[in-house]
């Protein structure tokens, strides 16, 4: 069977290995974890604890999880990379589809007081985008500061009357890195887009997540009525995490930091960082990533975390383009005996991004990865669960562009509690999805094998 004409020319992969270049994934190495790093400290509601009293929580928490040293082995060396702090005193609620993602975000910003600060990559202008368009005007006329960072690329097709109308009433809108240069205030870095979902309400409750605002999370993903119908498009399931306590301090500082480095307007004189009170006893740690960053801070905290599980790797992710070590980490897991498994699309809103990720299905199936398709919902969920104690949920896909590329946003959160929660969910997406077996991938067709070629070749851009 002859290749079909839209193949690649030798002379444009040759290029594009040139301009892979460009930059690069850290290597991490086991000396990371050195023997003499400081004691993992812990910060509580009114400042860091004691190394006693952080001793005693880690304890707590291993002491009641399943046998695993992933404290031991993994903590120290998070704690060394990512610089923002454990938090303890955390209430994290799960949200699973955009229905009731929605419902919490509206009522919080219902109930805000003092200020909201809203960054996101997609803002449609559609029922939804309006519904929180309303939303946020009314708190603004209240005199509830709103304060929105939205994303050039990923709001392109929202008409700018939608924008200028939260303009009108006093709301900061901040065009990240706009896509027109002479807009730009701080340098033109068009491939760096703020791929963000973030929502905090009076510096006490945050959101972050896979969600973006748009229509497509209008049906819900769990409905036996989700089946896909002739003709219909399928529902988008996604994850997000509502946090209140301490954690939201931090991810706060993101914002702001996005603000300030984007060159918007002074923010208005607000309680941006109020008094932190005990909400749950949830241990978290927002880490938040940027191109600016000498690496990526999330694909760092999630190798060490891979290379630290004990039993097991439960992943799911929209866009699934490994990097060489990546795909390392999770084969070796494999062969020491871990249980790794990976949820991944059926269907995808990126035809060129699904089938570079199906290109290293044939390898991690040899390597006894186990691989499951979701059917009946179009998959966006960026969640781990490692061991049933170390959990992530964000924005953060497996793929070169959010590790090298993208500001990305991820929640980690630890404990067997919330790691039960986050293994029902893997399970019930699980149920939905379909097996992919090593005999079965490899009678797949030419044409299948020839755009994996053709996506892996670009998978450094994807």
């Amino acid at each position: 069977m002859q290749a079909p004409d839209w193949w690649l020319p030798a002379s444009m992969a040759i290029l594009f290995l040139a301009l892979n270049a460009c930059s690069s994934l850290p290597t991490l190495t086991p000396d990371m974890a050195r023997p003499d790093a400081p004691p993992v400290q812990l910060d509580g509601p009114h400042g860091p604890l004691s190394a006693t009293r952080s001793k005693a929580i880690l304890d707590r928490l291993q002491a009641r999880g399943a046998e695993t040293n992933i404290f031991d082995l993994h903590l120290a060396v998070e704690e060394a990379i990512v610089g923002s702090p454990l938090t303890t005193g955390n209430k994290v609620e799960l949200l699973q589809d955009g229905p009731a993602t929605y419902r919490a975000m509206i009522d919080a910003i219902d109930a805000a007081q003092d200020h909201i600060n809203l960054e996101t990559y997609i803002l449609e202008d559609d029922e939804v985008g309006q519904r929180f368009a309303d939303a946020l005007i009314a708190k603004q006329l209240a005199g509830v500061q709103v304060n929105l960072i939205r994303d050039s690329v990923g709001t392109r097709a929202t008409p700018g009357q939608f924008f200028t109308r939260l303009s009108a009433v006093g709301i900061q809108v901040l065009e990240f890195n706009p896509v027109n240069p002479l807009t730009a205030k701080a340098g033109w870095t068009v491939n760096q887009r703020d791929h963000r979902k973030l929502l905090i309400i009076d510096g006490r409750i945050a959101f972050l997540g896979g969600v973006n605002i748009s229509s497509v999370y209008s049906g819900s993903s769990f409905s036996q009525q989700s089946q896909q119908r002739p003709g219909a498009a399928l529902p988008w399931r996604d994850t997000h995490l509502q946090l209140e306590g301490p954690v939201v301090g931090e991810l706060q500082k993101l914002f702001i930091d996005t603000w300030e480095k984007q060159q918007g307007n002074p923010l208005a004189p607000r309680d941006y960082f109020p008094l932190s009170e005990h909400q749950g006893n949830d241990v978290v740690r927002a880490v938040g990533s940027s191109p600016d960053d000498p690496y990526s801070l999330i694909y760092v905290t999630l190798i060490s975390a891979l290379r630290s599980a004990q039993s097991e790797i439960w992943l799911t992710n929209a866009y699934f383009v490994p990097d060489p070590q990546l795909l390392d980490a999770l084969k070796q897991a494999a062969a020491r005996g871990v249980d790794v498994q990976l949820i991944l699309p059926g269907s995808s809103d990126s035809w060129l991004v699904l089938h570079a990720g199906r290109a290293y299905y044939g390898e991690l199936l040899r390597a006894g990865v186990k691989l499951y398709q979701r059917r009946d919902a179009l998959l966006h969920v960026k969640t781990a669960v490692i061991d049933g104690v170390w959990s992530t949920v964000g924005s953060t896909n497996l793929d070169w562009r959010s590790f090298l590329h993208n500001q990305e946003v991820n929640a980690v959160v630890l404990g067997p509690d919330f790691g039960g929660k986050m293994r029902a969910a893997f399970l019930a997406d699980r149920d939905r999805s379909e097996p992919i077996t090593l005999e079965q991938w490899r009678r797949r067709p030419l044409d299948a094998r020839i755009k994996e070629l053709l996506g892996r070749l670009w998978a450094y851009w994807l």
